[in-house]
């Protein structure tokens, strides 16, 4: 399927299911009552919206990384929210991220600790020049790293969700064939249009916030999840164009 295909479909894809948008509308109310207790000073509303966090942290990952599955299999149906399943996808992504930012944390502690006390002696030496040269060197690598392994685990995420299984998800190598086997290029030009995608729909999200009372309920409880579906779903449709006979699939 070509790109602008997917984005399309992507674009529709939350509007042909509005009888269960809701779903996800209602999940995403639960990281609006902290905010809400904190502007109504209130510490029980607080305490609640820390809980429904922790809920919709256990909850979202998963439903979404359905969402990601949905895509692959090219189907337009927005999934049924099953609180079990969901939990367990959502243990299982958080695995997974924490597998695939094992690397940027090392690179970043052993930066920190080979290069740190150098960084110290320069500032104290008032070698600033040195010193920014340094910590800057330090930031790019750190980022780039990270960059890297976030990249992976985006098509990591997509394995996961295709064959669902997380030992092959876990396979960076197998990560790493997948990638290819969509195809560089596509991938550039899915992130191209999904950015400029993303752009606009925060520039409508601006406007929203800006109403009073209710705009950042709005955001929050309607928008960002509108661009979460559009954005899980593209990532499972762009998926689906991996060769099923390709080598890096293990079924």
């Amino acid at each position: 399927m070509n790109i602008s295909k997917i984005i399309f479909n992507s674009v529709k894809y939350p509007f042909k299911n509005l009888a269960k948008l809701p779903i996800i509308c209602i999940l995403f109310i639960l990281i609006a009552i902290i905010p809400i207790g904190k502007l109504l000073d209130n510490n029980y509303v607080v305490l609640i919206g820390v809980i429904a966090f922790f809920i919709f942290i256990l909850i979202v990952p998963g439903y979404f990384l359905n969402i990601i599955k949905v895509g692959t299999r090219e189907s337009a149906m927005l999934p049924s929210l099953n609180l079990v399943n969901s939990i367990q996808d959502s243990i299982r992504v958080l695995i997974l991220r924490m597998v695939y930012m094992i690397v940027p944390v090392a690179v970043f502690f052993i930066l920190l600790s080979t290069v740190g006390s150098e960084s110290i002696k320069m500032l104290y030496n008032f070698q600033f020049h040195g010193f920014i040269a340094t910590f800057g060197l330090v930031i790019l690598a750190i980022l780039i790293t990270y960059l890297i392994f976030e990249f992976l685990l985006f098509f990591a995420k997509a394995r996961l969700a295709y064959l669902n299984s997380l030992s092959e998800a876990l396979k960076v190598h197998r990560v790493i064939a997948d990638i290819y086997n969509i195809g560089l290029f596509n991938i550039f030009k899915w992130i191209v249009a999904m950015l400029v995608l993303m752009v606009v729909i925060s520039i409508v999200s601006s406007w929203v916030i800006a109403i009073p009372y209710v705009g950042f309920l709005i955001d929050i409880c309607v928008i960002i999840p509108i661009m979460e579906s559009i954005a899980n779903y593209s990532l499972g449709m762009l998926y689906s164009n991996i060769d099923g006979n390709s080598h890096s699939l293990v079924r």
